[in-house]
């Protein structure tokens, strides 16, 4: 229940001593196996949530009792060869892979990937190398591994590979990285709070490197889920973030990892920078919520105008926010009201939002750093991201619309300064 804001990311600027450079991206999304694909189902008008199959639902093993009710929703955003591991490239043996969570799994793959995309051996990285990330619940363990417990070692062997708590440090010791590894456990504002901490790990001088990220894959895959009136999923597996309509979200599943450096260091190295971090902050609503799970206006505000503040950036000159907007009409609303809050000056040209859940569904642990990668990819292809499924503006939204906009159709952003804040 922690509020992160990610502030000030731009294309271009000059005063970069306390900046930290986007070097590298890689991820795993519901019908995209990369964050260049996910790009072009985007752009595309591709979504990656669809309906599940009678046929798929029986594979999973979803109880058939489940499947008759008539509340269940069949849709989802499951990711493809779920069940696929090149075991062999980290040195892990068929056992150990075996009892490996699929998060655990994928978190690796995009650490090694995420590397890769930064010009980097993955084994062989100089200087420290910090790794930041959590994950869902290891429903795997709940699913498939209790027959362990009773056998020599077992309980070892399933704490190293689905234990919340051994996410990072696995990576770091599978890759040979000796920075700080800390699994951050956050819910989802899980990997947004990873970035932050390993902003603050690389500006502190604990490592040169930092990778930071999240793994959400709840099972069983493919499935769809039970629509309770009065929670937070949607009744017909739509999700229309920021529209009068909002009647819930889907999960989606996803991992997602970026590679991290100070900005002075990047330069110097000649490495490819994606977008720029000037500033971050991470705060939390205290009491000062409607309940435990929704967040609170006063908090979202705060953290906002916290990082803005970090970055030296004025709200006027944000072109583009990549929200959380999940989709139901409470949580929009709140997060509304703060952005209405902090940017509380008309302006010519109102400043866009967007959010990735229309098209991929709530990636829980997943969903920040997803957001992060979309809004440095708006940033590099020149790009205002339309949201599909909106169409009426939530009442906060309607009462701001001289600051604020949602496109229905993606635009050309021209702007030689172009800013995004990912919150």
């Amino acid at each position: 229940m922690t509020g992160t804001d990610v502030t000030g990311m731009e294309a271009t600027g000059t005063d970069y001593d306390s900046a930290v450079a986007l070097v590298g991206m890689s991820g795993r999304f519901p019908g995209a196996r990369s964050v260049a694909e996910l790009w072009e189902n985007l752009v595309a008008g591709t979504k990656g949530l669809r309906m599940i199959t009678e046929e798929e639902l029986r594979e999973a093993g979803v109880d058939p009792g489940r499947l008759a009710d008539p509340r269940y929703v069949r849709v989802g955003g499951p990711l493809d060869d779920l069940d696929r591991f090149d075991a062999t490239v980290f040195g892990i043996n068929p056992r150990e892979a075996e009892t490996m969570d699929p998060q655990h799994r994928l978190f690796l793959e995009c650490s090694w990937e995420a590397l890769e995309a930064a010009g980097y051996c993955p084994t062989d990285v100089p200087g420290q190398v910090a790794v930041f990330g959590g994950c869902g619940f290891p429903d795997y363990i709940v699913q498939n591994l209790q027959h362990l417990q009773t056998q020599p070692g077992g309980a070892l062997l399933m704490a190293v590979g689905n234990e919340r708590d051994s996410l990072a440090s696995l990576v770091s010791y599978k890759l040979g990285l000796r920075g700080p590894a800390v699994s951050v456990q956050t819910f989802c504002s899980t990997s947004l709070v990873a970035v932050h901490l390993a902003c603050q790990s690389l500006l502190t001088y604990e490592c040169d490197v930092a990778l930071a990220g999240g793994a959400f894959t709840p099972l069983p895959q493919p499935a769809g889920y039970l629509y309770e009136q009065g929670g937070i999923m949607s009744p017909d597996g739509r999700v229309r973030s920021f529209d009068a309509e909002a009647a819930g979200t889907v999960m989606g599943s996803g991992a997602g990892v970026v590679a991290l450096k100070r900005m002075a260091d990047a330069l110097q190295d000649g490495d490819v920078i994606h977008a720029v971090i000037l500033g971050s902050a991470a705060n939390n609503d205290g009491r000062l919520r409607a309940g435990y799970t929704a967040p609170g206006v006063d908090g979202q505000a705060d953290v906002i105008e916290s990082a803005l503040g970090v970055a030296g950036v004025k709200p006027d000159t944000v072109g583009y926010v990549e929200c959380h907007a999940t989709g139901t009409m409470l949580g929009d609303s709140i997060e509304l009201a703060a952005m209405n809050r902090v940017f509380a000056t008309p302006r010519d040209t109102p400043c866009v939002l967007g959010s990735l859940k229309p098209s991929l569904g709530h990636l829980d642990r997943a969903s920040g750093v997803t957001g992060l990668m979309r809004a440095a990819m708006a940033l590099k292809h020149e790009v205002l991201p339309a949201v599909p499924d909106y169409g009426t503006p939530n009442p906060a939204l309607a009462s701001a619309q001289d600051r604020f906009t949602v496109l229905t159709e993606d635009r050309h952003w021209p702007e030689a300064r172009a800013r995004a804040g990912p919150a």
